[in-house]
């Protein structure tokens, strides 16, 4: 199916760079790979956060209708795994926002919302919280790690630097989900759920997964696994990947030991990826050893042995790197965004791709192997599951990746008829609706 034209020109608008400093620490990723393999399993992950886990509530004040409550906690994230969060990222950052005056004094719902990329606290007040709010249900936004007061001050935006710290992220967002659900239980609120839009969605959807009572989940523009969105969605042409295949190369840990020790989870060759880096190949592969691959879990290491490209690693113009960072100089007008109907990767990043195919398959393991949902424990309850997918989302490419009401029986999925983008600047509303609707099945069930 085409892609949204919005998507395309709004990524090629924008000047953000992914991943500028490389792949992260081989240490840190080894250790964050282990501990992937402790918080993806509920029971495990429960245990990792005290029901009494402190909490400093730091300013409370009302508005015409409703309660500010600030807080902020040491993430318990950054005590299990010492030495890899920023010292910016230790302490998490919340605010939140309550009726004063519930329509039913046995229903407070209250829902945790995470963040999106280049999204804020204020955004997600006025566009989503705000009029929730006037619904009855109450919310807790969440500071992103890597964003706002947790930005390290050489960041630029909410480009992070490194590949790892978005699974430093996602181990951040899911203990500190789980400590402000167990929080709100003991405050009184209930029931609870957690959104997020894009990303977010996606964090959501994995901090859901440990909770080990039924809870409201709403994931929006998000999908089963972050891996296909930075090897093939429209985001994937914002990281330098002969930077990555040359540091791949130069640090023996990334393809001698990471890279046998992550797993591709769903078929590799279902998914674009494996014709959009092998069309110019020599590949010669056996029909079982496909078959193999097809059926089994399988690490970027047995992926390219098997594949047999005949690139070899002299051969890779990505060892000669030059930066290709520089700043866009794109400047859409009507005719040209009619005129786009299909996501057309530009030719020069289709090559770099090409010459990155080590690069793009360690890319895609690590991140089904901290990211994909089949990792992760299914949610005690999953018919008070409402995802919303925009349906030519060129930032969440589906093709090839499982779905996500077969990983979890019971969830609802809804369709829009657009884009990424245009589903964010148009559909909010499907978005609050659909939050209305997980928290009205959720209180028939209360």
């Amino acid at each position: 199916m085409p892609v949204s034209y919005l998507d395309v020109v709004y990524r090629k608008i924008l000047l953000t760079k992914f991943f500028t400093r490389g792949w992260g620490n081989p240490d840190d990723l080894r250790r964050l790979f282990n501990f992937r393999k402790i918080i993806s399993n509920r029971s495990t992950c429960y245990n990792l956060v005290p029901k009494d886990y402190p909490i400093k509530i730091t300013n409370s004040h009302v508005h015409a209708n409703c309660r500010v409550i600030e807080g902020r906690f040491r993430s318990p994230f950054a005590k299990h795994l010492p030495g890899i969060t920023p010292s910016e990222v230790h302490d998490a950052v919340f605010q939140m926002i309550i009726p004063l005056k519930w329509p039913d004094d046995k229903f407070k719902p209250v829902c945790i919302h995470l963040a999106d990329y280049f999204k804020f606290f204020w955004r997600r007040k006025y566009l989503m919280v705000k009029p929730l709010i006037e619904k009855g249900i109450g919310a807790i936004i969440l500071e992103n790690p890597y964003y706002g007061f947790r930005k390290p001050p050489a960041q630029v935006r909410s480009s992070v630097h490194y590949v790892s710290d978005i699974f430093v992220m996602g181990g951040c967002l899911i203990l500190e989900c789980v400590t402000l659900l167990n929080w709100c239980e003991s405050q009184g609120f209930g029931p609870l759920g957690i959104t997020g839009i894009s990303m977010g969605g996606h964090m959501a959807s994995l901090a859901a997964s440990n909770w080990p009572k039924p809870l409201v989940l709403v994931p929006c523009l998000s999908w089963s696994t972050a891996s296909s969105v930075f090897t093939e969605g429209v985001m994937s042409e914002s990281i330098d990947w002969d930077m990555l295949q040359n540091q791949y190369f130069n640090e023996k840990l990334y393809c001698e030991e990471l890279s046998k020790s992550c797993k591709v989870v769903d078929d590799p060759f279902a998914c674009s990826l494996t014709k959009n880096i092998t069309d110019d190949y020599a590949i010669q592969y056996e029909q079982d050893i496909i078959e193999d691959l097809k059926s089994s879990y399988a690490t970027p290491h047995e992926i390219l042995n098997n594949l047999k490209i005949t690139v070899s690693q002299s051969d890779c113009k990505a060892m000669d790197y030059k930066s290709t960072n520089e700043k866009s100089s794109f400047k859409p007008t009507m005719d040209s965004i009619k005129k786009i109907t299909i996501f057309k990767p530009s030719p020069k990043v289709v090559q770099m791709k090409r010459r990155a195919t080590e690069a793009l398959w360690f890319m895609r393991g690590m991140m089904d192997e901290c990211t994909h949902l089949k990792n992760f424990s299914v949610p005690v309850d999953t018919s008070l599951i409402i995802s919303i997918t925009a349906q030519t989302d060129g930032y969440v490419p589906r093709k090839g990746v499982s779905r996500l009401d077969e990983i979890w029986p019971g969830a609802t999925v809804k369709y829009l008829n657009c884009g990424h983008v245009g589903a964010y600047i148009w559909y909010r509303n499907i978005f609050r609706d659909a939050i209305v609707a997980a928290f009205d099945k959720a209180k028939k069930k209360f």
